[in-house]
């Protein structure tokens, strides 16, 4: 039989889709499902990770089921996922030592707070590129470490294992024989050494993570493992590509140069710009990330800004204002007028981010006059989303002294034409969508490709780079600089 599909498993923070992508990387056959977010105490957040797991076993049923593909076609497994939720699983069977902890949690605050105040903070972004925030996985490890005696006890005795979401996927796909991750997961750990590419000895003690709990760190592109024992798929498929959500759309762009970048417009937003093998350090505190490290080749890193709200501000306005009913209708509403007159909304609705770092900052619609509109104030939000990515665009320009040479846009937001084209006159940028926007998925997909030898290098991505439609700046400089500079007043009151 054939072996000509690859299935991507999209992990997600509210659900679990799944593509399968032919030869061409063409996503042909999908599903997605949701699954259950658990809120025990305000600013906790958790998943069940059978129920993650069952949403995983369906979608790729569906998938197979839609296309009437026998799985014994497909040639590779590749996941992506939602990078720092933090799972620990018994080695005995995989079962869940109690619920994930999610990205969003931030219940390890104030364990944050106290490494400041013991010094640690300049030493840990040192080592890994990153803040010292709950948003990582490290704290979130150590606080289970702590808090959950059956974890700590099966962690001294080797019992217990730790890792991303991708990690825990592969345990079960392969039937328990594999307990590993990729460079750009463990790089979201607060545990993993930028520099050496390997789990730091300085960090898990600040953690107190005993090393023996912790995954092998693999490449992004490679067989990790192969299924066993599963009752929706065969066993034998080889799992052959693994990245971390962000780092997978940017493959998926084919953004393999230093310089070309992608953004993801989703409920909020992340820049990406690749820096090929130079880990440059962040003056605006954005984040230094692994992108992806591929068979014998050095590891390739990115420098990332993400912005809290993006397509959440429209999803304000239609829940919370309801000046729309859904979500599609903002473009046409914003685009029945020519300019906001004067109207500028800073969508800091949860704080702003980078390169701000104001979380105390909230939203702010200023220049109200009596001629304001429902209209222009659906243009000013669609203003608002693109300037705020724009300053993480001009704060990567000056971390790495240059602007970006492309910028790739994805994410649902993205099917906007009219925030397209303002990203691209505030930015003064050439902005490219591609016509599959599922590029997360598309990376994993490809990667796992290269893992199982479809293609030899990334030159081999060329003949199948995907139609995009291209935004070239329009606006000029005068009007261009008056946006900003009206734009940079508003931030500074918000």
């Amino acid at each position: 039989m054939e072996k000509d599909f690859i299935l991507a498993i999209d992990q997600g923070t509210t659900g679990t889709r799944c593509i399968l992508f032919d030869s061409s990387f063409r996503g042909v056959h999908r599903a997605y499902q949701e699954h259950p977010q658990i809120y025990p105490r305000p600013g906790w957040v958790e998943h069940d990770l059978e129920a993650v797991w069952k949403s995983v076993r369906e979608t790729a049923a569906l998938a197979l089921k839609s296309g009437s593909v026998d799985p014994g076609r497909i040639a590779a497994i590749g996941i992506t996922n939602q990078r720092e939720t933090t799972c620990v699983w018994d080695r005995d069977g995989g079962r869940p030592a109690g619920n994930a902890i999610v990205w969003q949690d931030r219940r390890t605050a104030g364990m944050c707070d106290d490494l400041r105040r013991q010094g640690k903070e300049e030493t840990i972004q040192k080592l890994t590129g990153l803040l010292l925030d709950p948003y990582f996985s490290g704290t979130k490890l150590s606080w289970m470490l702590e808090n959950i005696p059956e974890i700590r006890k099966g962690a001294e005795s080797g019992r217990m294992a730790f890792g991303t979401v991708d990690s825990f996927l592969l345990y079960r796909l392969t039937g328990g024989r594999v307990h590993a991750t990729d460079v750009s997961n463990a790089s979201r750990t607060l545990l993993f050494n930028l520099e050496t590419g390997r789990w730091d000895p300085e960090l898990l003690e600040i953690f107190r993570v005993p090393e023996g709990i912790l995954p092998r760190v693999g490449d992004s592109a490679g067989v990790a493992g192969e299924t066993r024992g599963l009752d929706f798929l065969p066993d034998g498929i080889p799992i052959a590509g693994i990245a971390g959500d962000q780092q997978a759309a940017l493959f998926g762009q084919q953004c393999f140069a230093p310089r070309t970048a992608k953004l993801t417009l989703g409920t909020g937003s992340f820049l990406l710009v690749n820096l090929g093998p130079e880990a440059i350090r962040s003056r605006h505190r954005m984040l230094t990330t692994v992108a992806w490290k591929l068979g014998s080749g050095n590891i390739q890193y990115a420098i990332e800004g993400s912005a809290f709200i993006a397509g959440a501000q429209v999803q304000w306005l239609r829940d919370g204002l309801q000046i729309i009913s859904r979500a599609d209708e903002v473009e046409a509403l914003a685009g029945s007028v020519s300019d906001s007159a004067g109207l500028v909304v800073v969508p800091a609705l949860v704080g702003l981010g980078a390169p701000y770092w104001k979380p105390e900052a909230r939203g702010l619609i200023a220049g109200i006059g009596r001629d304001t509109t429902r209209a222009h104030l659906a243009r000013a939000s669609l203003e608002g989303i693109a300037l705020i990515n724009v300053d993480l665009i001009d704060a990567v320009a000056e971390d790495i002294q240059d602007r970006p040479l492309a910028l790739n846009v994805d994410g649902g937001a993205a099917a906007n034409d009219l925030l397209c084209r303002m990203i691209a006159d505030f930015s003064g940028l050439e902005v490219a969508r591609p016509d599959f926007l599922e590029t997360t998925a598309r990376g994993a997909a490809m990667l796992a490709g290269m893992g199982v030898g479809w293609l030899e290098d990334l030159s081999g991505f060329d003949s199948i780079r995907q139609k995009a439609r291209r935004f070239p700046p329009e606006m000029d400089e005068h009007r261009r600089k008056e946006v900003r500079e009206r734009w940079k007043e508003a931030v500074r009151k918000a």
